[in-house]
């Protein structure tokens, strides 16, 4: 015949159940407060504001000596794109200096990103902008359909965009942007992607 636990030993009983039932269910309420007060939220994310993907449409730009470029040849690499009169005022000399230096601060994997200079207007850059930002690819849209995935006309020379290189707009970098956070978010993408 047993007897029956004393009252000390059933009180240790019940507060080992409550204590392991509060382990269980504390991850659970740790969530839900972290969902209900936004907690964190942010944190961790991007610093481009997502806009896609946005296929590019294939169409043919034309480049300052004549030349006719499909936008199919700017696939297989991230491109840095920024639209802006031929005319460039100081904060279109501020983005072309963000692209680039963004770009050189990746080092070994530059190569894996382009950057872009769609004009907007039929005016020639000056020879001196051209050359203090070399490399970038100056190209003119002749029609309205590559700009107007990148979103309202009035707006395309506030930011700075990504494409991937699957040729879908990805990111829209805000005004005046951080060119620190910017390569937080290009270096993020670089490491896990699996092209470009």
């Amino acid at each position: 015949m047993s007897s029956a636990p004393s009252p000390d030993a059933a009180r240790r009983a019940r507060l080992k159940l409550l204590l392991l039932a509060a382990f269980f269910a504390a991850p659970l309420v740790f969530a839900w407060l972290a969902y209900r007060f936004e907690w964190g939220i942010g944190a961790l994310g991007n610093y481009g504001e997502l806009v896609g993907p946005a296929a590019l449409p294939e169409v043919t730009l034309t480049a300052l000596d004549g030349r006719q470029v499909s936008t199919s040849r700017l696939r297989g690499r991230w491109v840095l794109v920024q639209f802006d009169a031929a005319r460039c005022d100081a904060y279109c000399e501020r983005k072309l200096y963000y692209m680039r230096q963004v770009r050189r601060a990746l080092g070994k994997d530059m190569e894996r990103v382009a950057r872009l200079w769609v004009l907007t207007d039929g005016g020639t850059p000056a020879s001196s902008v051209a050359a203090a930002f070399e490399g970038t690819e100056i190209l003119r849209s002749d029609d309205g359909s590559f700009a107007a995935v990148f979103g309202a006309a009035s707006n395309l020379a506030e930011h700075i965009y990504l494409v991937d290189p699957m040729g879908n707009l990805m990111l829209r970098f805000p005004r005046d942007p951080d060119p620190s956070k910017m390569l937080k978010d290009l270096q993020r993408l670089l490491k896990y992607s699996q092209i470009g």
